[in-house]
């Protein structure tokens, strides 16, 4: 009887509301509509937190900037930041009720990298000259390592939730990666369409590209493991899917990122030691400067610009004469530079270089994409960038995370025995290592697009040294 009065009381309040809501949308009203949605959301996020997290993840390939609809003034992507928000809050009001945190996370070398860099962020929006947007940056920097760097890790303590968090992200931007291939062969598979194809998901080919690549190692791994026949063959299917995406975004810098990716493998997969390495790039740096007058000549020699041939496009990569993004990309780093020598110690404050740098240029360094209303990108660096906005320690603080991560994840790679968990953790490194070649030419961690794979790589990293490590080698020498 008890049951059957609680399923009474089910069917009519969804009889009530689809009422209500027919009347309300029959008036032009539609956002009641969203009162299911936010309260089962409400639901997951006090009862179900791992659940939500990986809708976010699934959420984000998907996300829309409310500035690029139009909607006006928030630079907000939907529905993931939100969320992220929420779910933020709730970490910390799990702090303030006692909650432990594991010490290996405490006192990790990541751990503690990150936070300087977040303290730093925080002294340099104080000392910001527009204290309202460096705040909000360190507000969306918070909600970004809340929640895919520390609760990440707690939910890595699973170890089987990887395949969660890459699928998740996986599925949503192969349904992108056919958007965009769909609508450039509406084009002749042209290169100028090939920039704008993926919106309104991504802002432009380069930011797409940057996560393509930096998920590629990851399907190469899944391509590569003993699993069932058909999911060998979804992984193969993916693994076609992504080649095609990454060659038609044209997007150079991506596949530098994915050469870059393949030597850090050979250096993993042959174990040069660090002293070799030392050395070999101690000759290159020295034969660099050497030969540093015919070098530049011949680069201002290349006039190849952008285009659809492939050989030809992957040609204009080092050309710094006529192609207009590699000319811009030299502007907005020259710009950056002299931001710097005018306040090196605290920048102009996170976020702000946009808004700042246009007096910067020099007329002799701009292009015909230059701009002084700060569009067409930021920095164009994640190294470069943070040292117009935070100063010296703003850059180095982000190179710290960078060594950290490598440093700690090396030693981790190299004592596991030949298994997944090795295999796993060179995939995430090779693929989080895509994205360190990329940001020396451009910039995305403002963005969920890439700070939730950038984040929640590391996240892996770092749960692998802390939770697994040690339990597997313990098995392994006995």
């Amino acid at each position: 009887m008890s049951r059957l009065f609680k399923t009474y009381w089910v069917y009519l309040f969804s009889f009530i509301f689809i009422g209500l809501n027919s009347y309300l949308v029959f008036n032009e009203f539609y956002y009641f509509a969203v009162i299911p949605f936010a309260l089962v959301i409400t639901f997951m996020a006090f009862f179900k937190l791992d659940k939500l997290m990986w809708f976010i993840v699934f959420a984000t390939p998907l996300s829309l900037n409310l500035e690029e609809l139009a909607i006006g003034g928030v630079g907000m992507y939907l529905p993931t930041e939100p969320l992220m928000f929420g779910v933020m809050l709730l970490y910390f009001i799990k702090l303030f009720k006692h909650t432990p945190i594991n010490k290996g996370l405490i006192y990790h070398p990541v751990t503690i990298a990150i936070v300087l860099n977040l303290v730093w962020i925080f002294i340099t929006s104080l000392t910001s000259s527009m204290p309202v947007v460096s705040f909000k940056f360190l507000l969306a920097r918070l909600w970004f390592v809340v929640c895919f760097y520390f609760l990440a890790t707690s939910l890595f303590k699973k170890i089987t939730n990887y395949k969660v968090f890459f699928f998740a992200y996986l599925i949503p931007l192969s349904g992108v990666i056919i958007y965009a291939i769909i609508r450039l062969a509406g084009y002749n598979f042209e290169e100028k369409p090939a920039h704008w194809v993926m919106e309104p998901f991504y802002k432009d080919h380069t930011s797409y590209g940057a996560i393509l690549a930096m998920y590629f190692p990851i399907i190469l791994l899944f391509s590569g493991r003993s699993y069932t026949p058909v999911y060998k063959i979804f992984s193969y299917v993916l693994l076609g899917l992504f080649t095609l995406g990454i060659v038609l975004s044209y997007t150079r810098a991506a596949w530098v990122s994915l050469i870059g990716a393949f030597v850090l493998y050979l250096i993993y997969k042959f174990r040069i030691k660090f002293s070799v390495l030392a050395l070999i790039t101690g000759v290159f740096g020295i034969m660099l400067l050497l030969s540093w007058d015919s070098l530049v000549m011949n680069l201002e020699r290349n006039n190849q610009d952008s285009s659809d041939n492939i050989s030809e496009h992957v040609e204009s990569i080092s050309n710094v004469s006529t192609d207009a993004s590699n000319l811009e990309r030299l502007n907005r780093w020259s710009s950056a530079w002299r931001m710097f020598q005018e306040r090196p110690i605290f920048g102009w404050g996170p976020g702000t270089y946009v808004f700042q740098y246009a007096p910067f240029q020099l007329s002799n360094e701009t292009t015909i994409i230059s701009t002084n209303a700060g569009e067409n990108g930021n920095a164009h660096s994640e190294y470069i960038g943070p040292l117009a906005e935070s100063g010296i320690l703003g850059s180095l603080s982000f190179l710290l995370i960078i060594l950290a991560v490598y440093y700690r994840g090396s030693i981790t790679y190299h004592q596991l025995p030949k298994g997944e968990l090795k295999s796993l953790l060179l995939a995430t490194m090779l693929g989080l290592f895509t994205y360190v070649v990329h940001s020396l030419l451009n910039n995305y961690l403002d963005t969920d697009k890439a700070s939730v794979p950038f984040w929640g790589f590391i996240a892996l990293i770092v749960a692998i040294d802390i939770y697994h490590k040690k339990g597997l080698l313990d098995s392994h020498t006995k």
